[in-house]
């Protein structure tokens, strides 16, 4: 195996900086992992995904800056990453671990009552997500989400800005509508172990 540091992919001949694999892992290897949980990625493949994500990226020989940004020429690796693991595997995936995320983003300090709302806040979020098909999904996190622009999302998934515009339109509509009829609905009873006694 090449080593991802490897000084070929630093620079190009006409003079353009060249960020590295192992650049684009060490700045952006947080980002790949979230986004590939919103895209519905199971906890215990996001370490594969991650990996792949970063060997395809060594082996186009890393990012050349251009109206793309890192994190979404990124993206458009992590969505052939994962829409190919999919196929693959021929199963559905297993549900985010949204518990795991609101554990590891709740501030010090916080109380369970207010842990287990952020939880459930966040579950409902991404059972909304997991109601957009992946196209639409994928422009509505890095544009609502990850704050990128228009522009580098249609330069960095390799698509017409119009379909970008058309896409997040549609992405916002269905979101809004499945996250409303999630918060709508009764909530979901304690396990067990989680119900008080008196």
């Amino acid at each position: 195996m090449k080593d991802l540091t490897d000084t070929r992919h630093t620079a190009k001949r006409d003079g353009s900086q060249v960020l590295d694999a192992a650049r684009l892992f060490r700045e952006h290897a947080e980002f790949v992992a979230n986004f590939a949980v919103r895209l519905g990625v199971g906890r215990p493949e996001v370490d594969d995904v991650v990996q792949e994500v970063f060997l395809v990226a060594h082996r186009r020989g890393g990012f050349v800056p251009g109206p793309a940004r890192p994190t979404t020429w990124l993206a458009e690796i992590t969505l052939r990453v994962v829409s190919a693991s999919r196929r693959k595997r021929r199963r559905s995936w297993e549900d985010a671990d949204t518990e795991a995320v609101a554990a590891a983003s709740a501030q010090a300090g916080s109380s369970p009552g207010e842990q287990a709302e952020a939880s459930e806040a966040l579950r409902r979020v991404q059972q909304a997500l997991d109601t957009l098909e992946e196209g639409k999904r994928a422009v509505f996190i890095l544009f609502e989400l990850e704050g990128e622009s228009c522009e580098a999302i249609a330069a960095g998934l390799g698509i017409p800005i119009g379909t970008v515009y058309s896409r997040l339109h549609k992405a916002r509509k269905q979101f809004m509508e499945a996250h409303a009829r999630l918060v709508a609905a009764p909530p979901r009873p304690l396990a067990r172990s989680q119900t008080v006694t008196s």
